[in-house]
């Protein structure tokens, strides 16, 4: 079980089709923390091909409890993405670049059937997280699900490094071919709140998840991401309507419509790291004598 809650594209607001991107908010400096040479050796002999080659799932934009997805977009601190996050700005942070070194990690090793990286030295507390991953120049989306249950960290970044690229099912999977020309993202969420009401909380802060009652009575939940709305331009009524019609709500959006909606606001950390990133990691860990053999 998994959902999503990502695009890249402006949306708009007078149809059904609903794809969204993000725009994010850069904390003042980045870190890592030890996955350097705790990955297997099949790098030391392969990795030149890189150059040749209780959760939900949101289908068609709607969700019932737990994935995500969505765009990114980052800043780079010496030759690393720089951690994101929303109104975090004292607060430690769990994002870091490991994370997407290991899902590229993982993925590389499902997409040629060989044994899976080994285990990460990153924080295995548990978290809500997603993987997001997009492809080219214009950061194209090519899958992204994830979970609102707290998972430990190396256990779902694992299993979501997967599921997200190869069974988000807006997209086919993600090939070798294409592995090249990709990028990663982690977001872990954080601080989620029942809000007051469907106006509770605050635009470029907050990420949103909302449960409703469709036109048939059937319950429906979808969300956002805190840099969703930003990046659309759109205000809290136009998010919460669009994110109506991304839950699969069909019918007129009337004021007593939207405030008997039940949302929940979290807040998220972000980073991503892309292709050539992690080139140059593995290339330094070659370099240094940290693959193993």
């Amino acid at each position: 079980m998994a959902s999503s809650c990502c695009g890249t594209k402006k949306q708009k607001l007078n149809n059904y089709t609903n794809t969204n991107g993000n725009v994010t908010t850069t904390m003042s400096g980045g870190s890592s923390s030890g996955y350097s040479g705790m990955h297997s050796n099949h790098h030391s002999h392969q990795h030149h091909r890189h150059q040749q080659h209780g959760d939900e799932q949101h289908r068609g934009g709607s969700s019932s409890a737990m994935g995500l997805t969505n765009g990114h977009h980052g800043q780079q601190l010496n030759g690393i993405c720089r951690p994101i996050c929303n109104g975090y700005g004292d607060q430690e942070q769990i994002a870091i670049p490991d994370m997407c070194f290991f899902c590229f990690e993982v993925l590389y090793c499902e997409l040629n059937n060989i044994d899976g990286p080994a285990e990460p030295r990153f924080t295995n507390d548990p978290y809500p997280l997603f993987v997001t991953w997009k492809i080219g120049r214009d950061k194209r989306l090519r899958g992204c699900i994830g979970t609102f249950t707290a998972m430990h960290l190396h256990a779902g970044l694992r299993e979501y490094a997967i599921t997200s690229a190869l069974k988000d099912s807006r997209f086919s999977p993600i090939t070798r071919d294409e592995f090249p020309r990709l990028t990663v993202s982690v977001s872990i969420l954080q601080g989620f709140e029942e809000a007051r009401g469907y106006l509770d909380w605050t635009l470029g802060i907050h990420g949103i998840r909302i449960e409703f009652l469709n036109e048939r009575g059937c319950k429906r939940t979808a969300t956002y991401l805190p840099q969703v709305a930003t990046e659309q331009g759109w205000t809290q009524t136009e998010t919460i309507d669009s994110l109506l019609r991304k839950g699969g709500y069909r019918a007129a959006i009337t004021p007593d419509m939207r405030k008997s909606i039940k949302l929940t606001r979290y807040r998220s950390q972000e980073i991503q790291m892309c292709y050539n990133e992690y080139r140059e990691i593995l290339e330094r860990q070659a370099q240094y004598g940290k693959v193993q053999c």
